[in-house]
């Protein structure tokens, strides 16, 4: 029985899509490591290229400059430290159940090194590129934590008790209260939290911000 040649595998072609999405994870790969050790002032698209192994021009065929990449860093690094979808991040019989739950699941992304690390980039050297700035605004995160806190607090006190505004304004203040303190000390503004005293931080922060919530005008 004669056997028909195998046809090789045509070359210069456009890669597969897992090729390509392999292709784009190596190059943030690369940026992310760059951006977080150097900065973002002193990582040239060059070094990230050379770092990833690719052209310049590959790299410029997926993103349009240097600040489109970090945007990109910016969207990895949140997608790899925010709770997987399958976490039940509303469950729990009462509104201070679920919150202690959402500062614990905060806390622990803000926490996390790569965080800590874009954190003190951002402090840097967001004056002198401001760029970075709408880089992370852009990602959305936040503003999903607003909505879904202020959902909660509607459910909570009933529309009423609360203006849309006033529920997103509250929401905002509780991301602020749960992350600001352990986040500068775990970047080296005093001693580091243990883990016993963030979860006491949740606890008295869901606390305080319940009784000033119940409380706050329309």
């Amino acid at each position: 029985m004669t056997r028909k040649p195998v046809k090789a595998a045509a070359r210069g072609g456009r890669p597969s899509r897992a090729d390509a999405l392999q292709l784009g994870e190596r190059i943030l790969v690369a940026a992310t490591d760059l951006f977080l050790a150097h900065g973002y002032g002193s990582t040239s698209i060059e070094a990230v290229a050379a770092r990833a192994g690719v052209s310049k021009r590959t790299l410029y065929d997926r993103f349009d400059d240097k600040a489109a990449l970090f945007a990109a860093v910016v969207h990895r690094i949140i997608g790899t430290i925010r709770p997987p979808p399958d976490v039940p991040l509303l469950a729990g019989a009462t509104l201070p159940d679920i919150l202690r739950r959402l500062a614990k699941f905060i806390l622990q992304a803000a926490l996390a090194p790569q965080a800590l690390a874009l954190h003190r980039l951002l402090h840097a050297e967001a004056t002198r590129f401001p760029e970075l700035v709408r880089a992370v605004a852009s990602d959305g995160s936040t503003r999903e934590g607003i909505d879904l806190i202020g959902g909660l607090l509607a459910r909570e006190l009933g529309d009423a008790a609360l203006s849309d505004a006033a529920r997103a304004f509250a929401a905002q203040q509780f991301i602020f209260m749960v992350v600001t303190l352990p986040q500068r000390l775990a970047i080296g503004f005093g001693p580091p939290m243990s883990a016993a005293e963030l979860d006491e931080w949740a606890e008295r922060v869901v606390r305080l911000f319940l009784d000033g919530a119940r409380g706050f005008g329309p």
